[in-house]
């Protein structure tokens, strides 16, 4: 869910996210996955899954596999939809190392509200399928055209 429309943290947003990616790697998450993808300790992941279960958003039960329900799936992959595509933005657009467009994506992807998301969706698409996209970014210049005049000529 975009800011402003979701009763789920950042934090449990996330929990839903890696519980989607190492489910879609390994076939099924566990709470030792967790741990080990987020960097946090047991009690906080044990937490966390109670929280999500309580909200009907995970299947948990201690020392058993964690799944998503259909509502904590269709959570996670906005989460999912929403990451990707800043990251693309932010790589792609604005020329950041694929590490710093990462990172970046996931602190701003529980904060961006649904108007500037569809808005940035829709320039990605633009950026990514315009026919004439020689847009580019230079470190010293910033944004420059690709095509010189004489490419403009050669095309007439």
């Amino acid at each position: 869910m975009l800011a402003g429309e979701s009763q789920v943290s950042s934090s449990l947003e996330d929990y839903l996210e890696a519980i989607y990616h190492i489910a879609e790697a390994k076939g099924a998450a566990r709470a030792k996955d967790l741990v080990m993808r987020l960097g946090v300790h047991n009690s906080s992941v044990t937490q966390a899954l109670r929280s999500l279960s309580e909200k009907k958003l995970v299947n948990y039960a201690p020392y058993d596999v964690i799944t998503l329900t259909d509502s904590g799936q269709d959570i996670a992959l906005d989460v999912v939809k929403r990451h990707e595509t800043l990251s693309e933005f932010l790589n792609k657009v604005l020329g950041l190392p694929e590490d710093e467009a990462d990172e970046g994506a996931c602190r701003m992807e529980h904060a961006i509200n649904a108007q500037i998301f569809d808005r940035l969706v829709k320039f990605v698409e633009y950026f990514e399928n315009c026919p004439v996209n020689d847009v580019m970014w230079d470190d010293e210049e910033g944004f420059f055209c690709g095509k010189s005049d004489t490419d403009e000529k050669a095309e007439e």
